[in-house]
């Protein structure tokens, strides 16, 4: 089995947070009011009752079972969240879990059924062959574990930089990089955390936010902007009218300013 791990960085933290191939861009400078900003979000963040707060892939695997197995669930979880609400994944992953998630049982399952597993899971058909073949990877070639680097993670079938970086922090309780998906994406580009030109990519986010994060926020900063674009910092139509941050949201700024800015329904009383 191979568990060589890359030597430590600069700051003797383990590998680099970067995937083979990624370009480098310029680095991107810290914003001057972001201690601010991320305060009010983690004020806003507090009461925890985001999709992701229950049912984020964290929380997906069974606390009971071997660390090799709860490596394994956790990466399936992952694997499936894509294009996935929560709510979904988890309810996939509470079949899976039913059935028996473990690298042997799927190997031992049939397609179909593995696909009855997991639908409705974005792209369940192309997943189903995802699993099956990542299965028989972990199987030959790391002893029925899953990889302990960001780099070889992301040589398996369906795997790419988001899941390796918050698979290394979840199943191996190391921080390799920040987990950036489309919520996080989204919302950095709207506070201006990206720089002056903003990014295209979430990995292009991923390096922008490193340059000037401080690494002891890297593993949180992912729950935390998540849990806010379920809630407030929505796709479409954002909550920004009583965000803590309109005054220091460029994005939300020109919303309140265009007269379309939403605020939060009030609750009954």
């Amino acid at each position: 089995m191979s568990r060589k791990l890359p030597g430590p960085g600069p700051t003797g933290r383990q590998g680099s947070g970067r995937v083979p191939g990624a370009a480098r861009m310029v680095p991107t400078e810290a914003p001057p009011d972001w201690p601010r900003v991320y305060d009010h979000i983690l004020t806003m963040r507090s009461a925890r009752t985001a999709p992701v707060d229950q049912m984020g892939c964290e929380r997906a695997h069974d606390f009971q079972a071997s660390p090799e197995v709860q490596r394994f669930q956790c990466l399936v979880s992952l694997m499936l969240s894509s294009q996935t609400k929560d709510e979904v994944n988890f309810k996939a992953m509470e079949r899976l879990k039913a059935h028996g998630l473990t690298i042997q049982s799927l190997l031992a399952t049939d397609d179909q059924t593995l696909g009855q597993l997991i639908y409705p899971v974005g792209f369940w058909k192309r997943k189903v062959t995802f699993l099956k073949k990542t299965c028989e990877i972990l199987a030959r070639d790391y002893g029925n574990d899953i990889p302990d680097t960001v780099e070889s993670l992301c040589t398996l079938p369906g795997v790419g930089p988001k899941m390796a970086h918050l698979c290394m922090n979840i199943a191996w309780k190391k921080q390799s990089g920040i987990g950036v998906d489309t919520h996080v994406h989204r919302i950095a580009n709207r506070l201006g955390w990206t720089g002056s030109r903003g990014t295209k990519t979430p990995e292009e986010t991923r390096k922008a936010l490193q340059d000037w994060l401080p690494e002891s926020k890297w593993t949180e900063i992912n729950w935390l902007l998540v849990g806010f674009g379920q809630e407030r910092c929505l796709p479409v139509s954002p909550l920004c009218g009583d965000c803590l941050n309109r005054d220091l949201c460029p994005y939300g700024q020109e919303k309140i300013a265009s007269g379309k800015a939403r605020s939060s329904p009030r609750k009954k009383s």
